[in-house]
């Protein structure tokens, strides 16, 4: 994680070069009850260095992605935050493995996506990637525990077995949803479905968790269940997270958020870890920077 920088100073970090004058350097965490991590040596889970990925449309060129550059540290929660055609979605399918950049490099604990073939970028995303997107994408004929097992049907192996069988329950409790482990989607209101989406993310015990507007479909009581339930993740398990969205309130559960505009890291602000996720002090902030 980058060191935080005094308000109104400009400096280096991971995600590109000096801040302009022109544009708010990123703050010290912004929550009086933050604690800040200490900084660690340790190897990033994921990076990107210079990604680019650039699209013809009807004949023009297309710039989604323009030279972006980040780290996620372990057990981080990292929020892409942006309007609607910033490049934050495109950014999160290169980041999980989902589209290759036009250059520059993604590396997943310390590999490179892009040097792989199609079939050990599919087993990337299968044994070291979890997804969350805005649609459910729950198989109907399937129950909870089905539904959450299918990562380990997937790759063959039975998530009846006692160990997979313990995983899964603890993945239902983890988005409290015992009790409810043989409904089927039908008989799952929308936030219990995304939930059990939520927890088939996270059964295989990825290294990296990405989540694309989880709670864009939802209303804002249901929305907050789901980012809970991220949250509990990050922080009871440890586990990684990178979340798109274009809600502050969604981006006040991270410890981290960078803001894209027009395919570039706009500014990088850093909230800290904390229990208190009122989004004020983000939208404040955001503000600062015309958002």
């Amino acid at each position: 994680m980058t060191a935080h920088l005094p308000s109104g100073a400009a400096g280096p970090g991971p995600n590109g070069p000096a801040a302009s004058a022109a544009t708010p350097a990123p703050t010290a965490a912004l929550y009086a009850t933050a604690v800040q991590e200490p900084q660690a040596d340790v190897a990033p889970i994921l990076e990107a260095r210079s990604v680019t990925r650039t699209y013809r449309l009807t004949g023009e060129l297309i710039d989604a992605v323009q030279g972006v550059s980040l780290r996620v540290m372990p057990g981080e929660l990292v929020a892409l935050m942006g309007p609607s055609g910033s490049g934050k979605s495109t950014l999160l399918q290169l980041l999980g493995g989902l589209d290759r950049p036009t250059s520059g490099e993604v590396l997943l604990e310390g590999e490179s996506i892009g040097r792989l073939s199609d079939d050990q970028a599919t087993r990337l995303r299968r044994e070291r990637t979890g997804f969350v997107f805005q649609s459910f994408n729950l198989i109907p004929l399937l129950n909870v525990v089905e539904n959450v097992g299918l990562p380990f049907t997937i790759a063959g192996q039975d998530p009846r077995s006692g160990q997979l069988a313990a995983r899964i329950r603890d993945a239902i409790a983890l988005v409290e949803l015992t009790g409810k482990e043989r409904h089927r989607p039908e008989q799952l209101s929308a936030g219990e479905q995304q939930r059990v989406a939520v927890a088939r993310a996270v059964v295989t015990g990825p290294a990296l968790l990405l989540a694309d507007e989880p709670t864009g479909n939802l209303d804002f009581k249901t929305g907050i269940g789901i980012l809970n339930a991220l949250w509990r993740a990050c922080v009871d398990r440890g586990q990684t997270i990178v979340l798109v969205t274009h809600d502050a309130k969604a981006a006040a559960y991270a410890d981290r958020v960078l803001v894209l505009l027009d395919g570039r890291v706009q500014d990088e602000i850093h909230l800290g870890r904390r229990d208190d996720h009122a989004a004020g002090p983000l939208i404040a902030r955001l503000a600062q920077l015309g958002l």
